[in-house]
C-alpha cells in the first residue's frame, strides 16, 4: 500500500496529477509555502477535506505545563508549542448551491504543481457536482519573499457545461478544530482554541481579525483584501468588473459592497464578521467562456509588546503595500528573488533525475524556512507543520546553516543574532545548573529550555559548540568582521566559559567532560562523548583567538590572559577516547565495551527503537540512533588520519540504525570520503527522499528541514568533497584558503555542478567522471585547495584538474534490515 503521494519527476517542479485523500496530510507538508516569517501548509483552498490545517507565524506559540513523573531540580516547568494562527487560505465555493467538496460528485482532473523557480503553488481541477454542473477551478498561491507579511491567492472559477450560480466565500478563520495527536513524541502537543478574540472587522472587500494567546500573551493579527473580477453585461465594454477594495470604518455584521453589473445579474459581494470568522461572500452568475476571478491578499503580524491598534495598523499597512504592488507585481518580485537565489544555490545532478528534482525541492524548502525569519529561530519542521512543537534544535546550526552559509548567507546572521538575543536566558540556565557561561537549550522557541526529556534538556551541551561552529563557519565564509566583533565574540566567549567550568583536568592533565549526551540519543549522560569534546575543543581555541583579535571587546566581556590560557590548556588536553585493541575511537568512554544490541532479533516493525524499547536498554548497549562519532569525522575531519576515518566508519556502520533523519547525510559524506561511493549514493537517496517518499512515516507533521539540507550536504560535502579549511583551528586563517575540495563521483552520476559563495566570490565547481573544473563567476581571485594542492581561481582563468581514482573498498555492513535502499537500479 502506498504511504506517500505520487509525484512526477521533473527538474524544476513537483507535480501531483492525482489527489489521494489517504495521504493528504503528507502532501500538505510537501506543498507548503513559507518565507521564514509566514507559513501556509498546502491545504486545499476550500479548507476541506484536510489532514492538518496549518497557518503559522514564526515565534507565535502558546505555553503549557510540562509533565514530570517526579519533580527534579532544574527541570523546565513550562513547554512551548507553535500554534495554528488565523487561517487566511480558506476560499469556499458553491456551484448552484452545491458545496465544492472533492468527496462528493466527480473529480475529473486534479493537479497541483509546486514551482521552484517562480515560488508558487498552482492548482487546477475540473469537478462535476452531484447534480451534474461542471466547473474548472484554478488557483495560484504564494507566500512572498519580498513582502515579509504577505501571502496571496488568485482563485478562478469557470463553468463548463452551462451557466452556473457561483458563490465564493473568502474567509479569515481562527481556532480551527485540529486532529488529535497520537503517542509519538515527535508530534506536537495539542492546544485547543489557543486564541482569544480582541477585534473583528469586515467592510467592503476588507477583513481583519485580531486575537491574543491566553498564556504567552502574544497578539496575532490577520487582514485580507480582495480584487474581484466578474462577467460583463451584454453590450458593455470588453473587460471585467473590479472590486477596488476601498477602505471604510470598522463595522460588525453584514455590509453590502457595491454591485458590479455583469451577465444577467452582475457580481456582488457582502462582508460579515464575528470573533473567530471574518468573511467576504461573492455571488455571480457565470456562463461558459466566462469566469469569476478573485485575488486575495492576506497580511499577517504579531507582537508580544505592541498594542492592539498598533498591531492592526501593522497588518493594514502591509496589506496596502501589497495592494499597491498588485498580483502581477508580487509574482514578478517572487521570480526575481528566486532567480537571484538559484544563481548562487543551484546544484545540477546528471544521471539521476529523481535526485535532481529532490535537491532543488530541498533547497527551495530550506530557503522557505529561513529567508525572512529575521532574528527568529528556524523550527525543525520549518513552517510546514507542528512536528516537535515547532521547536528549534541544534540541527539548525549543524545542518541547515551550513547550506545557507554558502548559498544564501544573508539568512544566516539573523539566525545567529536570534541565538545572541537568547544569551541572557542561556546564562541564567547555566547559573541554575551551577556552571559558568551560557547553556543553550536543546529545544526551544523563545530561548528557554522546554524539553521534559532531561538527558537531553539538561545534558546535551554540545548545542553550545554547534552554535560556536556556526559562528566560525559564517565568519570564515563571509568575512563579516562586524558580526564577529559583536554577537559572534559574545557567543564564542560565553560558550567557551561553559566548557571550562563543565569539564575538569585529571591528575595527568587530561581534560574530561563528563555526564553529557551527544548527538546520538540512544546514548546518554556519558563520559567524554567524542563529538562533544572535539567540538568543545574547537570552541575553546576559537574563543581564545577571537579575544586576541578584538582585545577591547574582550576586556568588556571580562576576558583576560589567564582565562584564554585556561581555554587553550583545556583544548590541548581534551580527552579523545580510543580503543587500542580495536584500533577505533570510542563514541564515548567505554562505549566499545558495552554489550552489542541483538539486531537479528529486532524485526523491521520494531523501528524506530525508541517507540518499542525502554531507554535504559538502549543506553547500556552498542546501538546508535544517528551519526555521532561519524558526524565528528565529518565536521572535525582534521582530528583524524585517513586510516582512522576508514576504521571508525567501518566499526560504527553496523551499529547505526538511522532512527533519526539527521543520520543519512553524514553517513553519505563519510562513505564517500572513505571510498564507499555506492553506499554514499544510497545514503544520499535516503536523505533526499525523506519527505517525498515519507520514509519515516511522519511527513504529515511537517518536513524534515535538516534532512532536506542534508541533500545538499551529501552532494557538495560528500561527492564534491568540500570542507571548511582548517576547521579545527578556530577559523583563524585570514587571506589564505578557506575552502578545500576532494571531488569524487559514484558511477551512477555522470556530472555534478554547484555554486558556492565564499567571501563575496561566486565559485562554480563542475565535476565529471574524470576531472573537475573550478571557475570564478564573480569576485576577486580566490585561493582554494584541491586534494591538498593550493590553487588560485580567477574570473578569467578557470582551473581544471584530473580526479584521482578511488580504489574499491570492502563495503561495511549495516544492522540487519537497515541497509539503505540501493539506487543503482533507479
Amino acid at each position: 500500500m502506498i504511504s506517500h503521494p505520487s509525484y512526477g519527476v521533473e527538474p524544476w517542479c513537483l507535480r501531483e496529477t492525482e489527489l489521494n485523500l489517504k495521504v493528504l496530510a503528507q502532501s500538505e507538508s510537501v506543498f507548503a509555502l513559507a518565507n521564514g516569517h509566514v507559513g501556509w501548509r498546502g491545504n486545499l483552498d476550500e479548507g476541506e477535506p484536510h489532514g492538518l490545517p496549518g497557518s503559522y507565524l514564526n515565534g507565535v506559540h502558546e505555553l503549557h505545563p510540562l509533565p514530570h513523573a517526579e519533580a527534579g531540580y532544574g527541570y523546565p516547568e513550562s513547554g512551548q508549542t507553535m500554534i495554528n494562527v488565523t487561517n487566511g487560505k480558506i476560499i469556499r465555493l458553491l456551484v448552484d448551491d452545491e458545496p465544492y467538496d472533492l468527496r462528493y460528485g466527480e473529480l475529473t482532473t486534479h493537479q497541483r504543481v509546486l514551482d521552484f523557480r517562480s515560488g508558487v503553488l498552482r492548482r487546477t481541477a475540473e469537478w462535476t457536482s452531484p447534480v451534474g454542473r461542471s466547473v474548472r477551478i484554478t488557483s495560484t498561491r504564494l507566500v512572498s519573499f519580498t513582502q515579509r507579511a504577505i501571502a496571496a491567492v488568485c482563485y478562478e472559477v469557470e463553468p463548463l457545461n452551462g451557466p452556473a450560480d457561483i458563490v465564493i466565500q473568502s474567509e479569515l478563520v481562527a481556532n480551527e478544530q485540529l486532529p488529535q495527536t497520537g503517542g509519538d513524541p515527535r508530534t506536537a502537543a495539542a492546544i485547543d482554541c489557543p486564541l482569544r478574540a480582541e477585534e473583528d472587522f469586515a467592510q467592503d472587500t476588507r477583513l481583519r481579525l485580531v486575537h491574543r494567546t491566553a498564556r504567552s500573551g502574544l497578539r496575532v493579527a490577520a487582514a485580507a483584501d480582495h480584487v474581484i473580477e466578474g462577467p460583463e453585461d451584454e453590450g458593455s465594454p470588453e473587460g471585467t468588473g473590479h472590486g477596488d477594495g476601498a477602505g471604510g470604518t470598522s463595522g460588525r455584521g453584514m455590509t453590502d459592497g457595491p454591485a458590479v453589473t455583469g451577465g444577467t445579474r452582475g457580481t456582488t459581494w457582502a462582508a460579515e464578521s464575528e470573533p473567530d470568522v471574518s468573511r467576504l461572500t461573492i455571488t455571480s452568475t457565470v456562463a461558459p467562456g466566462q469566469r469569476l476571478r478573485m485575488v486575495k491578499f492576506v497580511a499577517h503580524g504579531w507582537s508580544g509588546r505592541r498594542s492592539l491598534p498598533a498591531v492592526h495598523d501593522q497588518v493594514d499597512a502591509a496589506l496596502a503595500a501589497a495592494r499597491s504592488t498588485g498580483w502581477e507585481g508580487l509574482l514578478a518580485q517572487q521570480r526575481d528573488y528566486l532567480d537571484d537565489f538559484w544563481s548562487s544555490a543551484d546544484v545540477e545532478v546528471h544521471g539521476d533525475a529523481k535526485i535532481q528534482q529532490a535537491v532543488r525541492f530541498a533547497l527551495f524548502h530550506v530557503l522557505q524556512a529561513a529567508a525572512r525569519g529575521e532574528e527568529r529561530a528556524i523550527p525543525a519542521k520549518g513552517l510546514t507543520g507542528t512536528g516537535y512543537d515547532g521547536h528549534s534544535f541544534w540541527d539548525i546550526e549543524s545542518f541547515v546553516l551550513p547550506v545557507l552559509t554558502y548559498t544564501a548567507p544573508q539568512a544566516v546572521a539573523p539566525v545567529l543574532r536570534w541565538r545572541h538575543a537568547t544569551l541572557s536566558a542561556a546564562r541564567d540556565r547555566a547559573r541554575q545548573l551551577g556552571l559558568d557561561g551560557a547553556a543553550f537549550p536543546w529545544r526551544t522557541i523563545t530561548g528557554e529550555e522546554c524539553s521534559a526529556y532531561w538527558p537531553a534538556g539538561m545534558a546535551a551541551f554540545h548545542v553550545n559548540a554547534d552554535i560556536a561552529d556556526a559562528v566560525l563557519r559564517y565568519v570564515t565564509a563571509t568575512g563579516d568582521e562586524d558580526f564577529e566583533r559583536g554577537p559572534g565574540l559574545d557567543l564564542l566567549v560565553h560558550t567557551a566559559r561553559l566548557w571550562r567550568s563543565l569539564g575538569h583536568h585529571d591528575t595527568e592533565g587530561v581534560f574530561h567532560i563528563d555526564g553529557v549526551t551527544g548527538p546520538d540519543e540512544y546514548s546518554a549522560v556519558a563520559r567524554d562523548n567524542l563529538y562533544t569534546n572535539l567540538m568543545a575543543q574547537q570552541n575553546l581555541v576559537a574563543a581564545a583567538e577571537a579575544a586576541i583579535r578584538y582585545p577591547e571587546r574582550a576586556r568588556e566581556l571580562g576576558v583576560d590572559d589567564e582565562e584564554t590560557a585556561a581555554w587553550r590548556d583545556a583544548a590541548a588536553g581534551i580527552a579523545l577516547p580510543y580503543n587500542e585493541t580495536l584500533g577505533v575511537h570510542e563514541q564515548s568512554a567505554g562505549f566499545t565495551r558495552f554489550q552489542a544490541w541483538d539486531f537479528d532479533a529486532t524485526g523491521p516493525d520494531r523501528y524506530p527503537l525508541l517507540l518499542h524499547f525502554p531507554y535504559f536498554d538502549l543506553y547500556r548497549k552498542q546501538v546508535v540512533k544517528q551519526a555521532d562519532l561519524v558526524l565528528a569525522l565529518h565536521v572535525r575531519g582534521d582530528a583524524f588520519t585517513p586510516e582512522e576515518k576508514a576504521r571508525n566508519f567501518a566499526y560504527y556502520e553496523p551499529l547505526t540504525v538511522r532512527d533519526s533523519s539527521l543520520s543519512a547525510c553524514s553517513q553519505a559524506v563519510m562513505a564517500a570520503e572513505t571510498g564507499h561511493l555506492r553506499l554514499a549514493f544510497a545514503y544520499l537517496g535516503e536523505a533526499a527522499l525523506m519527505d517525498l517518499e515519507n520514509l519515516e512515516h511522519n511527513t504529515r507533521d511537517g518536513l524534515h528541514i535538516a534532512s532536506l539540507a542534508g541533500t545538499w550536504i551529501a552532494l557538495v560535502h560528500g561527492f564534491g568533497g568540500m570542507r571548511r579549511h582548517g576547521s579545527g583551528d578556530g577559523g583563524s586563517r585570514r587571506g589564505g584558503e578557506v575552502v578545500e575540495f576532494a571531488p569524487r563521483l559514484p558511477e551512477h552520476l555522470t556530472r555534478l555542478a554547484f555554486t558556492v559563495l565564499v567571501q563575496g566570490r561566486r565559485l562554480r565547481v563542475e565535476i565529471d567522471g574524470s576531472s573537475v573544473r573550478y571557475a570564478l563567476v564573480q569576485g576577486e581571485p580566490l585561493r582554494i585547495l584541491h586534494c591538498g594542492e593550493p590553487l588560485t581561481v580567477t574570473a578569467t582563468d578557470p582551473v581544471e584538474r584530473h580526479l584521482p581514482q578511488v580504489p574499491p573498498q570492502p563495503e561495511p555492513r549495516q544492522p540487519s534490515g537497515r541497509r539503505p535502499a540501493d539506487r543503482s537500479s533507479d
